[in-house]
C-alpha cells in the first residue's frame, strides 16, 4: 500500500502527538486527518514551522504535568467517607464504584477525572480503609485514601420509630362482587 509523509498538528490517539512526522496510508491521510485539519503535508516550508509546533507542544506537555501534580497534592490531602447500606449480618447492599469517586472528587474539590484513569479492580463492598490509584499523567499518579463505612442502623431505627404506621388500607379486588338484594 502506497504511505505519505504527514506532520501531526495535534494529539491522534494510536499514532502520534503533535509535531510528529508519520508515515500513513495516503487513504487515511487523505480522507480523515487533513480534512478534519489534525495534520499537514510534509513540504520544505512546513518542515520548517515543526519547530515552532514542537515548542507549543513541550509548553502545553509542561502545563498539564504541573496541572496534574498540583491535583494529585489535592488529591493526596483530601480524606472522605463514603456510607453502604449493610443487612443484619454486614453485608453491604451497595458498593463504591470508579463513577461514585468522580462524582464526590468532583463535589469535593472541583476536580473533573474521567473514571477510566481511576485503577478499582472491581467495586468495592466491604468497610474499612481502601487506597486506590489514580493515572492523572503518564508520569503522575495519585493515591486517594478513602474511608468505607456503615449506615447507623440507629438512625435507621430512629426515623422509622418517628414516623407512625400508615393505617392499613382495604384490599378492593379488581373485581367487584355485586351485592345481592
Amino acid at each position: 500500500m502506497p504511505t505519505t509523509q504527514i506532520i501531526l498538528t495535534e494529539n491522534v490517539p494510536g499514532l502520534g502527538a503533535e509535531a510528529d512526522v508519520v508515515k500513513v496510508r495516503r487513504g487515511y491521510a487523505r480522507n480523515y486527518l487533513l480534512p478534519r485539519s489534525k495534520a499537514h503535508e510534509v513540504t520544505p516550508a512546513s518542515l520548517r514551522q515543526v519547530d515552532a509546533l514542537k515548542a507549543k507542544r513541550a509548553e502545553r506537555e509542561a502545563r498539564e504535568l504541573n496541572e496534574a501534580e498540583e491535583l494529585a497534592r489535592r488529591i493526596g490531602k483530601a480524606r472522605m467517607l463514603f456510607t453502604l447500606e449493610t443487612g443484619e449480618t454486614g453485608k453491604a447492599f451497595g458498593s463504591v464504584t470508579a463513577q461514585d469517586i468522580v462524582n464526590r472528587l468532583k463535589n469535593e474539590l472541583g476536580a473533573e477525572i474521567d473514571r477510566h484513569k481511576i485503577a478499582l479492580e472491581r467495586p468495592i463492598k466491604d468497610t474499612g480503609e481502601h487506597e486506590v490509584a489514580i493515572k492523572l499523567h503518564h508520569n503522575v499518579t495519585a493515591q486517594f485514601v478513602f474511608q468505607v463505612k456503615s449506615a447507623d442502623k440507629t438512625k435507621v431505627e430512629a426515623v422509622s420509630a418517628a414516623g407512625e404506621e400508615p393505617e392499613k388500607k382495604k384490599h378492593r379486588s379488581l373485581f367487584r362482587r355485586r351485592k345481592q338484594t
